[in-house]
């Protein structure tokens, strides 16, 4: 989908910086052919009693490390299957950085307190790199990053914030390079007004790596749960005619990849590199909350395969005519065709 997105609707800092409360954020409601304006405490009545959300419980790590007496950091993206990690670097640019292409394979990057990155070869032309991390000290990859690293940031985001403004109320395993933002603005208050109201939630993981894919890169791999539990709600929730509405799409990537052809859903887990389009579409994903996206970027043709292309097409419209805010820190829409 083509549009232009004005500088003005980038989000520069968390809501909670502009005086908004987490869940104070706008919600743009678009369902059949309706778009509605509410703020995003208002979710709960736009729901209904038998209503499955689907919520990825990866929690953000601070994946972003400086390469000491350079210009250069290395963004962790995603661990492989072997061990190995996708790894991106990135050049300062003033107070932000950008994409770094001059790596060549073989190079070793050393990193604080002793560890270091070795690219082994690229994954995907000019951005990501497979790599080999001596994680120094540190019992692990994860363990290093939370104890040096920073939370990866981009140009529309002129300072650093803390981890805390990166987490979810949800997230509970650590693995994600970067927030799972679609559930960023729920409160605990709300999860209880939810429940109380007959609207169910079921957890899964994925651990997103760096910034979407774009388009036509080749796709990674991502390490993805889906619980029996969960995987037994969505199923009860088709059957009894409730809606299963993803939070995020790394929520849908994850419980589209333990979706057999049938619509039955099964527990699962490994990695996916599952990518949807509207060729392919989706098997149980009903609905979807998420925030706004880039022109051109691959998660606007997963939406497309949910929504509708003239649903998606009238709420970007909606939401540039009406201010609404992007990415991490910005506003959300709910899509239910």
């Amino acid at each position: 989908m083509e549009f232009v997105l004005p500088a003005e609707l980038e989000a520069h800092e968390p809501p909670e910086a502009r005086g908004l409360s987490r869940d104070g954020v706008r919600l743009l409601v678009g369902t059949g052919s309706s778009v509605d304006h509410r703020r995003f405490a208002d979710l709960p009545s736009a729901l209904r009693a038998g209503d499955l959300l689907v919520v990825n419980t990866s929690a953000t790590i601070p994946a972003a490390v400086k390469v000491p007496d350079s210009d250069l950091s290395v963004h962790f993206s995603t661990e492989l299957r072997d061990g190995s990690w996708l790894v991106e670097l990135r050049r300062a640019r003033g107070k932000t950085t950008e994409r770094h292409r001059g790596g060549v394979a073989g190079r070793r990057y050393p990193l604080p307190s002793g560890a270091s990155v070795t690219l082994t070869r690229p994954y995907s032309q000019d951005r990501l790199w497979e790599a080999e991390v001596d994680q120094g000290p540190f019992g692990s990859v994860i363990g290093y990053l939370r104890a040096v690293g920073s939370p990866i940031r981009y140009g529309y985001v002129p300072r650093d914030w803390p981890i805390a403004y990166y987490q979810t109320v949800f997230g509970t395993d650590p693995g994600s390079a970067e927030m799972p933002s679609a559930s960023r603005p729920f409160t605990d208050r709300m999860v209880t007004t939810l429940v109380t109201r007959g609207i169910r939630i079921a957890p899964l993981l994925l651990h997103t790596g760096v910034a979407s894919q774009e388009a036509h890169e080749r796709p990674y791999p991502e390490r993805f749960r889906v619980p029996a539990t969960t995987a037994s709600l969505i199923n009860h929730t088709r059957a009894t005619g409730g809606r299963v509405i993803a939070v995020g799409t790394t929520a849908v990537r994850a419980m589209e990849s333990a979706a057999a052809p049938d619509g039955t859903v099964h527990a699962a887990e490994g990695w996916t590199d599952l990518i949807i389009t509207p060729e392919r579409g989706v098997t149980v994903t009903d609905g979807l909350i998420t925030g706004f996206h880039e022109p051109r970027a691959s998660h606007l043709d997963m939406l497309e395969a949910i929504a509708g292309r003239p649903l998606l097409h009238d709420c970007y419209q909606e939401a540039i005519a009406a201010g609404y805010l992007w990415h991490e820190f910005g506003d959300l829409n709910l899509l239910i065709p």
